[in-house]
């Protein structure tokens, strides 16, 4: 019911205030594991990636964020589970791989921090070795805007968000450049996304 009433509240208020445009959430499988990986550039980000989907979208989100009881308990009831920043963590991974052993959508942010400047960073392992143990497609998903909310004294930018084809892990999940190969190859493909969308608009 949480979820629910989250989406509707962010999808009205992005639709609105930020004239929101949702390119290829056809490419999300309706059933069955996924992973939504997307850069990162603002807080404003998860609730963009998910809201505009058809299922349900689960997060990692910094454990600090637990500790308030009230607003814990609200991200906990939309699908949000705790993850140690800064350190492999061996727990919030096991979560993530249950999300997704359960059929569920799981939503992650490959460069593993916000991008303070927009430009993307190198993607982490993390998202490879969780499509590897999981055999979950990865959808990659590019935000584009979402740096630029309230920036310059409050500017309100057009956001979108592009979603791209899925994308599988082939390879042997015991091998870590292979992993890591495969985490980048997802950040190309979202630069890559962005980039042609970006020259459209210019054209």
């Amino acid at each position: 019911m949480i979820y629910f009433i989250l989406r509707v509240v962010f999808c009205t208020f992005f639709k609105i205030i930020f004239r929101a445009e949702i390119i290829g959430k056809e490419n999300l499988p309706r059933d069955g594991a996924a992973i939504v990986a997307a850069n990162h550039m603002s807080n404003w980000d998860p609730p963009l990636l998910a809201c505009f989907l058809p299922r349900p979208v689960g997060y990692m989100a910094k454990e600090e964020l637990f500790r308030n009881p009230v607003f814990g308990g609200i991200i906990r009831r939309a699908h949000a589970f705790p993850v140690k920043r800064g350190a492999a963590d061996r727990g919030a991974i096991k979560a993530a791989v249950q999300v997704l052993k359960t059929g569920h959508c799981l939503g992650l942010f490959p460069e593993g921090t916000r991008s303070r400047t927009g430009q993307m960073k190198k993607a982490e392992a993390g998202v490879g070795l969780i499509a590897a143990m999981t055999d979950a497609p990865v959808v990659p998903a590019a935000i584009v805007g979402t740096d630029k909310i309230f920036a310059n004294g409050g500017h309100f930018p057009k956001l979108r968000v592009i979603y791209g084809k899925p994308l599988h892990f082939t390879g042997d999940r015991k091998d870590k450049d292979q992993l890591a190969a495969f985490s980048q190859n997802i950040m190309d493909e979202i630069a890559r996304m962005k980039n042609v969308y970006e020259k459209k608009q210019d054209s």
